[in-house]
């Protein structure tokens, strides 16, 4: 395994981090007790989770990753070796179940934090995550931002790192970050971390061969400013491990079970895209998966790269691509279909 540390920080994080979301839904407690050994096992002392998980979110398994996880946390004894890290669900109607009026104010990250702590069995959580913004955004899928001038919300990035630093005053968490954020609100927290508040040092959007437009304007806010991206979704829901090829659909497979999720990688251009990339991969002699998380591990702007997995055989191929280094001439080649299908996912 290769290490790095959180921005700004000594806590040394494993370049693959372990994504649970699937515990609890498509993983049983045995099979996601199995993925964590593994992990644990092969070096990667990383885990993400949230309070929203398993996905899809549902009142009736919410915070159930986070229970597991701590189920396993007492069972093995493993709490101090592993980085944790976990995320508070912001608004939206997929949210309506976890509290009445979701929001990111004091009340409502209180009784966040309190909950995962009391599921995850533990005191502390190393780094605490907004899972997407409360303001209405580009965001899952979404690629252009239309403003809406009825959006009514107000401004509080400022209260928001208030309520934060209380938290990280009272132990219960030790650094904070951003999930399925723009440069604009980035730039807004790091004003305010200038001036004595809390930094928000990581970001956790998606990336993947599919999806890189990271690279056109957060890329650069990120490494000036020095906030690690987490890249998730990195084989595209599974579209970049090649199993749904020529129109296969697994029965136990994500885009399967959940055809709603799949719709941003089922495009002509994705699947095209996909197709050309898994000729690179087999012209020298790669699985399509390893060369596309390969190519995430090595982005200079990527501190930890998200992977998750259904089954300990895909999570041991999926943990292996950190061994995996790409040629200059298959850069090159992968740059190509960038230029053909540029960002052919949403």
């Amino acid at each position: 395994m290769k290490y790095t540390t959180l921005p700004g920080t000594d806590i040394k994080v494993s370049k693959i981090c372990l994504g649970t979301m699937t515990i609890g839904n498509q993983n049983t407690e045995a099979e996601g007790f199995d993925q964590m050994d593994l992990a644990l096992d092969r070096g990667v002392n990383f885990f993400d989770t949230a309070e929203l998980y398993p996905v899809p979110a549902e009142a009736t398994t919410q915070g159930e990753t986070e229970r597991i996880m701590g189920n396993w946390f007492k069972k093995t004894g493993n709490r101090s070796k592993v980085i944790l890290a976990s995320k508070a669900a912001g608004p939206g109607p997929y949210t309506a179940h976890i509290r009445d009026k979701v929001s990111f104010n004091k009340a409502n990250l209180v009784e966040a934090v309190e909950k995962s702590l009391n599921r995850l069995q533990t005191d502390y959580i190393d780094l605490y995550q907004l899972h997407w913004p409360e303001r209405i955004t580009n965001y899952f899928g979404k690629r252009g931002y239309t403003h809406d001038p009825n959006d009514p919300w107000v401004e509080n990035f400022e209260e928001i790192l208030h309520n934060l630093n209380e938290l990280i005053k009272a132990g219960k968490i030790r650094q904070i970050g951003l999930s399925n954020e723009n440069p604009w609100a980035i730039m807004k927290y790091m004003e305010l971390a200038r001036k004595g508040l809390p930094k928000m040092i990581t970001l956790q959007n998606t990336y993947s061969l599919l999806t890189r437009h990271f690279e056109v304007g957060t890329a650069e806010v990120c490494l000036r400013e020095n906030v690690g991206l987490l890249a998730y979704s990195p084989l595209a829901f599974g579209r970049l491990t090649g199993k749904y090829r020529n129109g296969n659909n697994p029965p136990k497979a994500r885009f399967t079970l959940f055809p709603n999720f799949a719709a941003r990688y089922n495009g002509k251009q994705a699947i095209e895209a996909t197709e050309l990339y898994y000729q690179i991969a087999k012209k020298h002699n790669l699985s399509l998966t390893q060369m596309s998380l390969a190519f995430v591990n090595m982005q200079p702007f990527v501190t930890s790269n998200i992977i998750g997995a259904t089954s300990v055989e895909q999570l041991e191929e999926n943990i292996g691509s950190i061994n995996i280094s790409l040629s200059k001439d298959i850069l090159k080649e992968i740059e190509s279909v960038q230029s053909q299908l540029p960002n052919p996912a949403p």
